[in-house]
């Protein structure tokens, strides 16, 4: 979930009314859940999670689902109520992070795994196994989308065929991709540009 940067990461978050998110398809269709204050947080959209999950419409059910920067869960919570067979959530805020188990929880969610801690840290190990799709929503404007995206394909986290989601700030000048990045779909919705990948790693990018 990307959000804005923070000047000190260590810092708490301030204390808000948390938010909510909406499942919008699936066995969790409708269901409500508490998002916890971290500054910047922004869940992917209602109108951005449907368009997304309809080009993955073959592919959710029995996925192996990877959430880089998880946030409010949104996008893995999503594939997990549309018959994903597991989620693996990365999350650096340890509020954000105990909410997301608490709300895999309260679903009786027993297939995904909230990893707490750095991102870029975690995925530097080689993969136990590849990943079936992996959500790509970095905190917008730290410079994480590059080396996450590398560290993805040289550690084994991607197999052919595996789709990759990208969101990003609309300004943002993407950098230069992985070999085998191929760009499948991409669209606009006011300030967030998304796009969805396939990774083929015997052809070049576009």
């Amino acid at each position: 979930m990307a959000r804005a940067p923070r000047r000190n990461r260590s810092a708490p978050s301030p204390s808000r009314s948390p938010g909510q998110i909406r499942l919008i398809g699936g066995q969790w269709r409708g269901r409500k859940l508490p998002v916890g204050e971290v500054t910047g947080l922004r869940p992917t959209t209602d109108r951005v999670r449907e368009t997304l999950f309809n080009w993955l419409m073959q592919d959710t059910r029995g996925a192996r689902v990877l959430d880089c920067f998880a946030g409010s869960g949104a996008l893995a919570l999503e594939a997990l109520s549309r018959w994903a067979e597991h989620a693996t959530l990365l999350e650096l805020d340890a509020g954000a992070a105990r909410q997301l188990s608490r709300n895999l929880a309260t679903l009786k969610a027993d297939n995904a795994t909230v990893v707490p801690g750095d991102s870029l840290a975690w995925l530097a190990r080689p993969a136990d196994a590849p990943f079936d799709i992996v959500f790509v929503d970095p905190p917008f404007r730290q410079e994480l989308l590059a080396p996450c995206c590398q560290r993805l394909t040289d550690n084994g986290y991607l197999k052919p065929g595996s789709w990759i989601y990208v969101e990003t700030e609309v300004e943002l000048a993407l950098p230069a991709l992985p070999t085998g990045w191929q760009l499948h779909r991409e669209k606009i919705a006011g300030q967030v540009a998304y796009r969805l990948y396939q990774f083929q790693p015997n052809e070049s990018i576009e």
